[in-house]
């Protein structure tokens, strides 16, 4: 009779070990198919540097998996998103003012290269260098130089304001992965019901 209660026990306590492995494995199942509560630029965009290209940024919003979509030429697309965080605005703010800036500077360029042009046949004989031309000229280097100082740290600012977004999630305890970080336990383990058989044990801290 000894034999076939130490059977019996074995027999749940090995149905209790499959049970939790069943859970941490559905555990990890869900966990993996949950997208973050983070904004992820897409990684070229991510590693953009100092005098980086100059193209808008693509992103995935909290809570979508792989459907990247664009920030928009000035960021517009990124601010819903970053509402309430005012240091994530003030960086996309930042970033907004840089591409405001190099749109004119562009609009500059365009503008006096095309007095230039228009210039040269303006009084018959072809003229290469009058005093229109030299403005034009000098405006023209102006913009090109001014060009390498604006988009110098254009592209830091959104990324820092998508840091700034992300790290404040973090800090305050938000939830990355959705609502499932709230329901999975924090400690699974084994006890003994009063009829001598093993049951899954699961705890939950308040968080």
């Amino acid at each position: 009779m000894y034999e076939n209660n130490r059977l019996a026990i074995s027999r749940w306590w090995l149905r209790g070990v499959v049970t939790g492995a069943a859970l941490v494995g559905l555990s990890a199942a869900v966990a993996g198919q949950t997208a973050p509560a983070t904004i992820r630029l897409l990684p070229e965009d991510a590693q953009r540097g100092l005098n980086g290209a100059q193209h808008n940024f693509d992103f995935l919003a909290p809570g979508v998996r792989d459907t990247y979509q664009t920030a928009g030429f000035f960021g517009q697309k990124l601010r819903p998103y970053l509402a309430g965080n005012q240091q994530a605005l003030s960086y996309l703010n930042l970033y907004r003012r840089q591409k405001t800036q190099f749109l004119i500077d562009r609009l500059i360029a365009v503008g006096s290269f095309g007095v230039y042009g228009q210039q040269i046949f303006a009084h018959g004989d072809p003229q290469y260098f009058n005093t229109t031309q030299q403005v034009a000229a000098g405006a023209f280097v102006a913009s090109l130089l001014a060009t390498i100082f604006i988009n110098r740290n254009t592209n830091n600012y959104l990324q820092r304001a998508v840091d700034a977004y992300n790290a404040d999630l973090s800090s305050s305890g938000k939830f990355q992965g959705g609502i499932w970080p709230r329901l999975r336990p924090s400690q699974l383990g084994f006890s003994q019901a009063a009829l001598g058989q093993p049951l899954v044990s699961l705890h939950w801290s308040v968080r």
